[in-house]
């Protein structure tokens, strides 16, 4: 089978609702071969990323944490800071990244999906 190629344009969409989605494709679910314990031979390019709807209270209230490893280490950022620092592109991986199995698997997913 070749493979699957998906094209998806996020101009006006939720940032969570289309980063379901696109974990749906990643992962394969959509496919009737679906297996869990492989990797979907898909890919998914996601366009106008920055274009994505996002509410302004979200923007300041959503936080992400980060740990460096030190004690003490612990740093929470928000989206605002996210966004200004590394882009909408980042913000949306972050999400599908979360939407994934946490497995071994997930790494190999991530490669599928290419923001533009």
């Amino acid at each position: 089978m070749t493979k699957q190629e998906y094209t998806i344009d996020a101009q006006g969409k939720r940032l969570g609702r289309l980063a379901s989605e696109v974990a749906v494709l990643l992962m394969g679910k959509n496919l009737p071969n679906f297996s869990r314990d492989r990797i979907a031979d898909v890919s998914v390019t996601v366009e106008n990323v920055d274009l994505l709807e996002i509410s302004s209270k979200k923007m300041e209230e959503k936080t992400y944490d980060h740990y460096t490893g030190y004690p003490g280490g612990r740093r929470e950022y928000n989206m605002e800071k996210v966004v200004a620092d590394k882009g909408h592109a980042e913000l949306f991986k972050k999400a599908v990244y979360g939407m994934l199995p946490g497995n071994k698997l997930r790494p190999g997913m991530m490669k599928n999906l290419i923001i533009k």
